[in-house]
């Protein structure tokens, strides 16, 4: 390793999470969603492994990131959703990206630019269903529809998806799932009675956990994230046979002997109690380790586990080896699959109280994503 750290994608595990994710989908078609780099796994090369595990499209919240897709060889269909002011919408349309709206005012910027260019933009209409973030409200819903068929009439759009996006599909049973999937079916056929659905509109709601837990709302397509990348979208009910993909590593920096007393990093909240071994691992909170990492989460280092000694600084952290042997080079691994005894990023995250997305997301830009194939089957 030529880096002080490392994060070690497993582009087979990427594949195979894919390919299992398409057999539960049961015949719909699968769109894999490389927003925020992939899940913080490299936007080109996880997006390579996810069409080759079976994905006909692929998802992304900006229209930037569909651009560097498509700069980056991607020729698949790509669907961006969130669109602000401003966007470079004419590149997205002469790049063949297609767009999410939920109101007749970015229906009309998007018309404007298929004006501007010539080019018939494909739309995906998105009902708000209970959600409350994006999304048409179904009170909303007969206007957008209707200004949609007027520019579908007019030649500048052609509506290619209907969808909506699940608030609470993490939590099996939870009321809200329901109430989403009548109001789906509401948008749907109010849709299908005006002539803004047929045979060749997609209609999609189902996430991660959705996939796995609720087979009514698989639709013609469904749009897998942190899943792809091996981490359970539901961690109450296990791992579902996923394959981590991201292991983060890092070498050893300083390795050095200090008496008992010692205060270790900022503010002293970790004091050793006997002389002792330290190690320096060159990974901080500008590297996405989260400060509050500090005193409770765990590495593996020298064959065994060692919890962070001592705050967590912008560039590195500490760890206390006891007698342990430990010198300057050795690798420290954060997490990974757990197959070598490490810490996995869903134990990361339950010791942080946050979820997997925050964890392998915030991994910076300083450290290097290495890919590597290893047997997943």
């Amino acid at each position: 390793m030529a880096t002080p750290a490392q994060a070690r994608i497993d582009l087979d595990a990427i594949r195979f999470n894919v390919a299992m994710l398409k057999e539960r989908a049961r015949g719909a078609e699968l769109m894999g969603a490389v927003k925020a780099d992939a899940y913080g796994h490299g936007l080109v090369p996880a997006a390579g492994a996810v069409l080759e595990g079976g994905a006909s499209r692929l998802g992304t919240a900006f229209v930037r990131e569909a651009l560097a897709l498509r700069a980056g060889g991607v020729t698949a269909p790509i669907l961006s959703w969130l669109l602000t002011p401003d966007e470079p919408l004419d590149e997205a349309l002469r790049a063949d990206v297609e767009l999410s709206a939920s109101d007749p005012g970015l229906l009309g910027e998007i018309a404007a630019a298929a004006r501007r260019t010539g080019i018939t933009a494909k739309l995906h209409l998105e009902a708000d269903t209970g959600m409350s973030r994006g999304g048409c409200p179904l009170a909303g819903w007969p206007e957008l529809l209707d200004a949609a068929l007027e520019l579908r009439a007019e030649g500048v759009v052609e509506i290619v998806g209907l969808w909506s996006h699940f608030a609470c599909a993490d939590i099996p049973g939870h009321p809200s799932i329901g109430r989403q999937l009548e109001e789906f079916e509401t948008a749907l056929k109010l849709a299908e009675q005006v002539g803004a659905a047929g045979s060749h509109v997609i209609r999609h709601i189902a996430n991660s956990a959705a996939i796995m837990t609720l087979p009514a709302a698989r639709y013609d397509l469904v749009r897998p994230g942190i899943a792809m990348y091996g981490l359970s979208p539901i961690p109450e009910l296990g791992d579902f046979g996923l394959r981590q993909a991201m292991t983060l590593v890092a070498r050893a920096g300083l390795v050095k002997r200090v008496p008992e007393g010692s205060g270790v990093s900022y503010a002293h909240l970790y004091t050793t109690e006997r002389e002792t071994t330290l190690g320096l691992v060159p990974l901080g909170y500008a590297d996405g380790i989260l400060r509050h990492a500090t005193g409770r989460a765990e590495v593996l280092a020298g064959g065994r586990r060692r919890t962070i000694a001592g705050r967590v600084c912008m560039d590195q952290f500490m760890i206390d080896m006891g007698d342990d042997p430990l010198s300057a080079g050795d690798e420290v691994v954060l997490f990974g699959p757990g197959d070598g005894g490490e810490p996995t990023a869903q134990e990361w995250a339950d010791t942080l109280g946050t979820i997997t997305h925050e964890i392998v997301t915030r991994i910076g830009s300083r450290v290097p994503r290495v890919y590597e194939r290893r047997s997943s089957g």
